[in-house]
């Protein structure tokens, strides 16, 4: 048993170290559609939120992670419950999806911007 406890606390330690991650590609997706920077950097990290959206989606709009928390011992299967507050863990999916909207809304007005400032191209 203390075994499964040990790997539960990974798995949840490991979940929350690739939350951060995609929430800090996410910022950065946010931060540079607002500073007018749709460049390469900002396409790897709208890349790493996408594939984040894809397998999220591609797994019934629930974490992957869940079944093994729940064949690790955690009742409810829940990777978020001791690393992130419960409401927010709980609202996730609500909070991303206008975020990624906005997204891809500021880039779509750079990359249009930018379409029209390059010579010999027509908008």
């Amino acid at each position: 048993m203390t075994e499964h406890r040990l790997a539960l606390k990974a798995v949840k330690v490991f979940h929350t170290f690739a939350w951060f991650t995609i929430e800090a590609c996410m910022v950065f997706v946010l931060y540079a559609g607002i500073r007018g920077q749709s460049d390469r950097r900002a396409g790897q990290a709208a890349a790493v939120v996408a594939g984040e959206t894809l397998i999220f989606a591609a797994n019934g709009f629930h974490c992957p992670l869940t079944p093994l928390a729940r064949r690790l011992g955690d009742p409810t299967g829940s990777v978020t419950d001791i690393y992130l507050p419960k409401w927010f863990a709980h609202n996730l999916p609500a909070i991303h999806v206008p975020l990624i909207i906005l997204a891809v809304v500021l880039h779509t007005r750079n990359l249009r911007a930018a379409r029209l400032r390059i010579p010999g191209k027509r908008p």
